[in-house]
């Protein structure tokens, strides 16, 4: 066998195969492999597992890249597959270093062609695949299945059996189409909308909820997704109270446990009713739920059986009244309907063996069985009629019906049309056996009632990961399904008011019909099929909707954006929402109190049309925004469309009801509040980052066109900390400061400078933004941070002045923090850089406040009681001065301080005209400040001042020379180790070349060496000698008695000040003059606890117009 084999190319795949077989003939020769002759090394084309001849440099280990050293037997067994990966791993040299974080193409497509149920991304989707570490049954269900009959199911439910027939006999057949119409409107182009967002990538579980939060953001996901969990669990409470009315009404109403003691009583008895048995149907629903949900997926099919089967019927009983309309007689009394509950025969008196004898209806109206007894005078003067109260299709009664009839509460169902007489005393009509409506009813009333019958359409994308092809079948099985559910809606519409006599349409609970459900009774063949049928049709749902809203909540708990719910996150050993259950099993019993299904309704109608309204404004959003993400397999979209729908949704949120809206809108903001102050920070790449990013370009170009107006000016702060060995911030006050002077508003640039590269400094760089952005979190300053590494501190932080903030949004304002170690020897360039750094805020025409003994500054939690800011005005800066001061006061920490201003009178100045001046001046400003003039008086220049600056002038001279001094033992160590370096180089070029005299002159002699030194020593130390007979510079001893009058007049009138402002004198342009600048600065604000030098922009800052 060979001992080196071959890399041969993807298109020699073959050929190589066919040169295997001459494997054993071509051991021990190169050329049979494909090698030069001669060459046994390892080639680019022909690797050897062990170095040959004249090999120095090893082959580079890597994960990806197969070694052959092993031993033979191992490599004989392994001889195909090592060939094959080391094949591969060549091919991928070049990218081989990156592999550990960014995988192969292959090993991606092979996950992702596995993709179930799980987050996008790469790195989430490996996560979730570890955590699981089984297998995931695949996908299976297609459209039908797994999104139409779902959708049909959640759609068609209790407002079907049990209100539409009523909502047809208030509206009107014509107001009633409107009604059903706009809210079938509202859902297709919800749907449009909700496809364009499924198809836009995988949709894992969590729905409707996963597609706001992803597409809107964790504020909007969690707000939007709480109501729709909202909706859905009142969702529940409405379906059990359909399923308690369906029960007590129409199938047992013997089973009723509170009678009405009182005539007029029943509608309080019935709410009972409905509570105590709502109440106990709820508990044991979600005892089923808890102990087997897989039972309630089981019998889905088996509730949804009954919703077809009873529309089935409905349409099979329409057909049967064209040509024979069933036998159901109404019973009137004038033009009022008469509830045949408590009588038997609709006539007053009927023959009997002795002659006429009067009915049940006449005792009811009557006080006594006797012809002769006192009547109730409306039963006295009207007559008593049966029509029929379905008359078929072919009856012509759809006329009837096409207008609407809006009743108060307590009104009688009357016929229009019929003769009635009426009568002055209707005290007694609660009491009297005649329909009344329960309530008043409106048109927005009736949509608020109606719209929970055309929810349900994100039953579809809940199961998305059940679905074989989820972007196909979503768009298609939930858009049939409405197109479906909308026809049988609007045809029932139309042939309940074709086929039903009006009166028995509006009588909500089959009163005239013998108790009996209106629909029901148009069913064929019996009007058990439908009163069955949508007790367990409303059954199921209500156990849907308590398996899926407490899912649901979990998930919202899972994604930890509401700290107060990650508890509900928890559950069984399965992954059951055990916590989340008993909180939907709560909340769902307040509405089951409500009792009322006409109450709920509504409630639930605000919640949905909330998160419809959201799924339209994801889509919009997305669309306009044009993201490059924005992808989505379903084309048939439009943001226009999407902008109607969400236009549509809170129209009709408003037309329910407009309290319910107010309050839905209230609980929403509330939890988007929450969720963006204490909630925890998510990146989903959501649609209002986006939509933020495209405003604040906007207004960034807006503002780029000049400078602001003075009215507009704010300071906009670069902030520049500087930080130590270990990246932490050296003065966390100034931050605090920072705060305290920008109150969260305008612009705040945080900008340090590290000393490097940054390819050997990024990982520090990271390290102190982290600390930076945690310090600027703890203080609570709102801004930006922004870190620059450059090969010097002064390089560092010109850039940082010249470049920090984008557009119009800009700093023009830097703060920093007095360098307190410029004396110091072993830092002698801290004075320099900031004096440069002074220059260069004046070249850019920034403002500059400079903090003096920051760690002395209050922090954020302190509070002064009392005390003074004082303003020392000694020449004007553009009113920086007056301005600083005014924002500081703004902030608790210096709210209870008294502000005061002082300026500087000349001795030809006239003080009380200034003071008038100034106070006029403040006036004008609205600055309320107390006024000082601190008159200098011209006196000769103090010996102390002379001596001060005598001593200034020879400590920069001494600094100097001992700076030149160090430069000259540089110097000389460097001649040292030239020395060195030529004495070897010229041992070894004796050999190679003749002795030369230019290469002995650059050889140093022990003679010149100690020569230079000598000469060197005494440079330096007459150097030394000639710093003390200095005379000082008579521009410095000005300065310096200015310096030290100043300083002496600010100690004698504000050393006990909470903060002192005062204007900062330019630096020398002499830039020999530095360091006596930094000494005329120490002078200025010596013996001063917190001192803010400021130092203009060279533009105004405040005006005293509007």
């Amino acid at each position: 066998m060979p001992t080196n084999f071959t890399v041969v190319p993807v298109e020699a795949r073959a050929d190589a195969a066919e040169a295997q077989d001459g494997g054993d003939q071509a051991a021990g020769q190169p050329e049979a492999q494909g090698c030069p002759e001669g060459r046994a090394g390892p080639e680019p084309d022909c690797p050897s597992p062990s170095p040959g001849p004249g090999d120095g440099t090893p082959r580079e280990s890597s994960p990806f890249i197969n070694s052959v050293e092993v031993e033979r037997d191992t490599f004989l067994a392994g001889r195909n597959m090592a060939q094959e990966g080391f094949c591969e791993g060549r091919n991928m040299a070049l990218f081989e270093e990156e592999m550990d974080s960014n995988p192969m193409v292959s090993s991606l497509l092979n996950k992702l062609a596995n993709y179930t149920n799980l987050s996008q991304g790469v790195v989430e989707h490996e996560e979730d695949e570890d955590r699981r570490r089984r297998e995931i049954k695949a996908p299976h269900m297609g459209t039908f299945i797994g999104v139409y009959l779902p959708c049909l199911q959640n759609i068609l439910g209790v407002i079907l059996f049990l209100r539409l027939t009523w909502i047809v006999g208030v509206a009107g057949v014509l107001e009633s189409l409107l009604i059903v119409s706009v809210c079938c409107t509202c859902t297709m182009l919800t749907a449009i909308s909700m496809s364009a967002i499924a198809t836009n990538g995988v949709v894992p579980a969590g729905g409707s909820y996963y597609m706001i939060s992803r597409s809107l953001g964790p504020e909007f996901g969690g707000a939007v997704g709480l109501c729709f969990y909202l909706g859905t669990t009142f969702a529940g409470a409405m379906y059990i109270l359909g399923t308690i009315e369906i029960f007590l009404t129409y199938i047992s109403p013997s089973a009723a446990v509170f009678r009405a003691e009182v005539a007029g009583g029943e509608a309080a008895a019935m709410l009972h009713n409905m509570r105590v048995y709502g109440s106990c149907t709820l508990a044991l629903m979600a005892a089923v739920v808890f102990v087997g949900v897989k039972y309630v997926n089981k019998l889905a099919l088996v509730f949804l059986a009954c919703v077809v089967l009873s529309i089935l019927a409905i349409y099979a009983g329409v057909i049967k009244t064209a040509f024979d309309p069933p036998d159901i007689p109404v019973c009137l009394l004038g033009n009022r309907t008469l509830s045949w509950l408590s009588f038997d025969v609709c006539a007053k008196v009927h023959p009997g063996l002795n002659g006429t004898v009067t009915t049940n209806l006449w005792d009811l109206f009557c006080n006594g069985s006797m012809p002769s007894a006192t009547c109730d005078e409306y039963f006295t003067q009207n007559n008593l009629t049966v029509i029929q109260g379905i008359p078929g299709v072919a009856s012509g009664v759809v006329l009837d019906n096409l207008w609407s009839t809006y009743m108060d509460k307590g009104s009688f169902v009357e016929k229009e049309g019929t003769p009635s007489v009426p009568a002055p005393d209707e005290a007694r009509a609660s009491s009297l056996p005649y329909v009344l409506t329960d309530i008043m009813t409106h048109f927005t009333l009736l949509v608020g009632i109606y719209f929970p019958s055309v929810t349900g359409i994100m039953a579809g994308s809940n199961r998305s990961g059940d679905l074989r092809d989820a972007q196909k079948s979503i768009p298609t099985g939930t858009i049939l399904a409405i197109a479906t559910t909308s026809f049988i809606y609007l045809s029932c519409v139309v042939l309940f008011g074709a086929c039903i006599e009006g009166v028995v349409l509006r009588d909500k609970f089959g009163e005239a019909l013998q108790g009996k459900l209106v629909i029901g009774m148009l069913a064929w063949p019996s009007p058990w099929v439908i009163v069955i049928g949508s007790f367990f049709s409303t059954c199921g749902a209500g156990l849907q909707s308590l398996t899926g809203a407490p899912r649901l909540l979990q998930a919202i708990a899972r994604d930890g954006i509401i700290p107060f719910l990650q508890v509900f996150g928890h559950g069984k050993a399965n992954g059951e929402p055990t916590w989340a259950l008993l909180l939907t099993a709560f909340i769902c019993e307040i509405g089951i109190l409500i009792a009322s299904l006409d109450s709920v309704a509504p409630i639930l109608s605000m919640f949905f049309l909330m998160c419809y309204m959201f799924v339209n404004l994801a889509c919009a959003v997305q669309t306009l925004l044009r993201t490059p993400n924005w992808r989505p397999r379903f084309k048939y979209y439009h943001w226009t469309l999407s902008f109607l729908g969400m236009s549509l949704c809170l129209a009709l949120m408003f037309i329910c009801s407009w309290y319910y809206a107010l309050c839905a809108m209230l609980i929403a903001g509330c939890i988007y509040k929450y969720i963006e102050y204490r909630g925890a920070e998510k990146e989903w790449g959501d649609g209002i980052r986006g939509l933020s990013l495209n405003a604040a370009r906007y207004a960034l170009l807006r503002v780029e066109h000049g400078p602001p107006h003075t009215k507009n000016w704010r300071p906009q702060v670069l902030v520049m900390l500087n930080l130590d060995a270990e990246q932490a911030v050296k003065h966390p006050r100034l931050l605090s400061f920072t705060s305290q002077l920008k109150a969260g508003k305008g612009l705040t640039i945080v900008g340090s400078v590290l000393e490097g590269t940054y390819l050997d400094k990024h990982a520090e760089a990271q390290r102190a933004e982290e600390n930076i952005r945690s310090l600027m979190a703890m203080e609570k300053t709102k801004g930006f941070c922004q870190l620059v590494v450059s090969s010097s501190l002064r390089d560092g932080t010109s850039h940082l002045i010249q470049s920090a903030g984008l557009g119009g949004m800009k700093h023009n304002t830097v703060l920093m923090a007095w360098p307190e170690a410029w004396k110091q020897t072993d830092n002698p360039l801290s004075w320099k850089n900031f004096v440069d750094t002074v220059r260069d805020t004046t070249a850019a025409h920034q403002a500059l406040l400079v903090a003096k003994n920051v760690d002395l500054f209050p922090q954020n939690q302190e509070r002064f009681s009392e005390g003074n800011i004082d303003v020392w005005w000694v020449v004007h800066d553009g009113g920086m001065l007056m301005l600083l001061p005014f924002l500081l006061h703004q902030h608790k920490v210096w709210r209870k301080c008294r502000m005061r201003i002082f300026t500087v009178a000349q001795v030809d100045d006239n003080s009380i005209q200034m003071k008038k001046d100034l106070q006029m001046f403040l006036y004008h400003l609205r600055i309320s400040a107390e006024v000082e003039v601190v008159e200098m008086v011209e006196n000769d220049i103090s010996a102390f001042t002379y001596e001060k600056t005598l001593m200034m002038e020879q400590r920069s001279q001494m600094l100097k020379q001992m700076q030149l001094s160090k430069n000259e033992r540089e110097r000389e160590a460097q001649l040292i180790h030239d020395r060195n370096t030529a004495s070897h180089s010229a041992v070894a070029a004796k050999t190679q070349a003749p002795h030369t005299p230019d290469r002995v002159q650059m050889t140093w002699t022990k003679e010149k060496l100690v020569t230079e030194k000598h000469k060197v020593k005494d440079a330096s130390t007459g150097g030394f000698k000639d710093i003390f007979s200095l005379k000082p510079n008579q521009s410095n001893v000005r300065r310096m008695h200015t310096a030290v009058k100043l300083n002496g007049v600010v100690l004698s009138k504000s050393q006990e000040a909470q903060l002192v402002l005062l204007n900062m004198p330019g630096p020398p342009k002499n830039r020999q003059g530095d360091e006596n600048y930094m000494e005329f600065l120490e002078v200025l604000t010596e013996g001063l606890n917190r001192v803010l030098l400021v130092r203009g922009g060279g533009r105004e800052v405040i005006t005293i117009y509007s």
